[in-house]
């Protein structure tokens, strides 16, 4: 009678170093393609809020208008100072441009509720679908 020597298998194992590089690799696809949110370069303090949302990536993002402390008006990213006349005619164009245009007003705390009035005015003259006033999470202790 004959045995069968049965040889013993090595169980299998996991190559840690290809899985550290298809990790990596995710990790750069993900930060290449998150989209970052642009934030003006206007030193603004914005009101406060516990209702405040949390600023994320938006295909539809709004068109943002910032009023300094001083009363200033400034459009998107724009560093350079409007008056509130040229900021009617360039809502007006940028509404027959795109007619579901939404505004997001960058109020500094510290400006007069007249200048945000103007603006807000001004937009709905412009026939803005949607304006929005920004405001930021209070501090946590």
């Amino acid at each position: 009678m004959q045995f069968l020597v049965h040889k013993r298998r090595q169980a299998p194992t996991v190559i840690i170093v290809a899985l550290i590089d298809v990790l990596i690799v995710l990790l750069i696809f993900l930060m290449v393609t998150t989209t970052f949110n642009h934030q003006s370069s206007i030193p603004l303090a914005l009101p406060e809020s516990s209702r405040a949302q949390k600023a994320g990536a938006n295909e539809n993002a709004p068109l943002i208008i910032s009023i300094d402390a001083k009363g200033i008006l400034r459009i998107g990213t724009d560093a350079r100072a409007i008056t509130l006349e040229e900021l009617k005619s360039q809502l007006q164009t940028e509404v027959e441009k795109k007619p579901d245009l939404r505004v997001a007003i960058n109020a500094d705390k510290n400006s007069s509720l007249g200048e945000f009035v103007k603006v807000w005015d001004a937009a709905k003259d412009a026939k803005v679908k949607a304006v929005n006033l920004s405001a930021k999470e209070p501090a946590k202790p």
